[in-house]
């Protein structure tokens, strides 16, 4: 009166068919009390038990998801903070090379300002030098001068 079914390996609901018509005759009583599982509640408990190892399992899956994502998302902002901090460090070093590039700037400035007083320097002393050489000169010739005067005195005497 009732057919079974049940699954086959290709996961596919197919009717059994019963071997003997006699045997589904002799026995109206015991049709009433497998009624439960002839209309599937097992298989349904079974497919319910399944279903919610899938969805364990799938919440499972997602907790190692968050996790995975947790993770990056922590490693992605030890990055962010190591990455800002060669950025400062960086700029501290651009800054460094932008002193010391003044400061060179400044360096060469004094020198050409030192520069220019030491060729002041080198004239004023060949002036002085060319004005001690006159006042040289004019020692000599005073002191010839001297002489002369001493010997021609001497030689008149």
């Amino acid at each position: 009166m009732f057919d079974k079914f049940k699954k086959e390996e290709g996961g596919e609901m197919v009717e059994e068919r019963p071997e003997d018509n006699t045997e589904q005759e002799a026995a109206p009583e015991s049709t009433v009390s497998e009624t439960p599982s002839q209309i599937g509640i097992g298989e349904l408990m079974g497919k319910r038990a399944q279903l919610e190892e899938a969805i364990d399992y799938v919440g499972l899956m997602i907790k190692n998801l968050k996790d995975k994502r947790t993770l990056l998302e922590k490693d992605i902002e030890e990055e962010s903070v190591d990455i800002k901090n060669l950025k400062e460090k960086l700029q501290k070093v651009n800054e460094y090379i932008e002193e010391e590039n003044r400061g060179i700037s400044e360096l060469a400035e004094k020198r050409k300002q030192v520069e220019a007083e030491a060729d002041e320097v080198g004239t004023i002393i060949n002036n002085l030098r060319e004005k001690l050489s006159g006042v040289d000169r004019i020692i000599d010739d005073e002191g010839s001068r001297v002489r002369k005067i001493k010997e021609s005195r001497e030689a008149s005497e």
